[in-house]
Parts: C-alpha cells; structure tokens; sequence
C-alpha cells in the first residue's frame, strides 16, 4: 500500500502564518502537524511508501523534513509545479499527478496533512482490509454548524455510503467525512476516468458522489477527535489545548 499525503494548497486563510510556512509544518509543541500525522501512518504496517505532494513554493520546506524523518517508511517529496491559487492543480489533479509520476499500481491511502485526529488509523486500514471496498472515514458532529462547512455522508446500517455532499445546505446527517481515504489498486483507472469526464479537480471529497455511482464504498465511522486545521483561530485552539495537554481529550 502507498500513502499520499496532500500538501499542495497555500493556506492563505491562516495568513500571515502561512506566508512562508507550509501549513502542514505549523508546530503544536515541540512537533509539526505533519509530525503527528505521519506518526499515525508509520504504525500501518501495509504501507511502505509515503508520497508527499507539494508545490513549488513550499517543496523545500518538504524536502528539508523528509531529510530529518527518522521513521519506517521510505519518503519521499513530489513537486507538482504549481505557483499559486490560480494555477494549483487541486487535490484530485495532485493525487492523479503522483500516481502517474511514480507509476502507482497497487491500494492508496490517500490523506490531508493537515488534520490530526485521536484514533488509530490502524483501525481504519484493518476494516479495510476485512471488506477490501473503497472507503472513507466518518464521525458524528456535534456542532452542527459544521456540517455545513464539510462532506456530509449518508450510510445505510452495514455501512455503506448511500449518498455524499460537500457542504450541504440541508445536511442528510450529522456524519462529517474528514479527508481519509482507501482506494483499491482497481479505482485507479476511475480516477483517470472522473477526470476525463471534465469533473471538479479540486477537494478530495469531489470524487466520492461520484465515485458510489461506479463501486461500493464503505465508511469507516470513529468516535474521537479530529482537527482541520483551517484557520487561525483553529490553529490558536489547538495550540492552546496542545499546551494544556488535552488536545484529543476535547471534540472539535
């Protein structure tokens, strides 16, 4: 199995720190997020390769990381050339552009790196494995304000995702989807084809409705915290639960 992680955006809601500082290397402590992310990824055994896409303005900040990363897996930093906002390729463009540039055949979990969460994504790949069907990840909100904000899923009661929109105005339940997927070696191609059809390049979460209308997919639903880090005031909050020592003690 390989792992994406996407760190190709610009982060220009949390200026000014992120001016000249990937998000995804933001510190909450002595760690960056993208230290508490890929510490969860090196507990998965399956996975072997860790691809890091970026863009050009922040690849050497990614580089300089993957010198320091002392863990299991081999690492390694991709530029997708993007400058800027305008000429980003979107998370689904970057996700095509690693597979086709490493020539990937095989399961990809594919992240954010700038989402820490409380439970292990060990739980997670090990559903996967028994059922072996694209999945995604869920957990319930509580403020649900939020929903709005985010993909919102619909499963029926063996869990399988009956219907998925990104922001919804009338949310269908109070089940937010944070950025974790796991794609068998099969959906590759549907990936190519979702592209060709001329659909939304951009959030992960694009590709889902559309990607239930061509296979099963299947939830894996959690009960623990999880963090977008999306604005400054999010990145405040966790700093400071981060200080307290309670960062995955309180939901978010």
């Amino acid at each position: 199995m390989k792992c994406i992680l996407l760190a190709a955006g610009y982060a220009t809601r949390l200026y000014p720190l992120t001016e000249n500082m990937p998000k995804a290397l933001l510190k909450l402590g002595d760690k960056t997020i993208l230290d508490m992310v890929v510490e969860k990824i090196d507990e998965v055994s399956e996975v072997d390769d860790i691809f890091i896409v970026t863009n050009n303005k922040f690849y050497t900040h990614f580089s300089d990381w993957a010198k320091s990363y002392s863990g299991p897996k081999r690492v390694k930093v991709l530029n997708d050339g993007t400058t800027s906002n305008d000429n980003r390729l979107g998370a689904i463009g970057d996700l095509k552009f690693v597979i086709d540039s490493e020539n990937i055949d095989d399961e990809i979990l594919v992240m954010a790196s700038d989402n820490i969460f409380g439970f292990p994504l060990t739980d997670f790949t090990g559903e996967y494995a028994k059922r072996h069907t694209d999945m995604i990840c869920a957990h319930r909100i509580e403020n649900k304000a939020e929903l709005h904000t985010m993909g919102v899923v619909e499963l029926d009661k063996d869990g399988r995702v009956l219907s998925f929109e990104e922001k919804p105005e009338r949310p269908k339940s109070d089940l937010g989807v944070p950025p974790f997927y796991l794609y068998r070696r099969e959906t590759l191609a549907l990936i190519d084809k979702y592209l060709a059809e001329g659909n939304n390049p951009d959030a992960p979460g694009h590709f889902i409705p559309w990607l239930i209308t061509q296979t099963d997919v299947y939830a894996h639903v959690f009960d623990a915290t999880r963090i977008d880090i999306g604005t400054v005031e999010s990145y405040n909050e966790a700093c400071e639960l981060q200080r307290q020592g309670t960062l995955f003690e309180k939901r978010i």
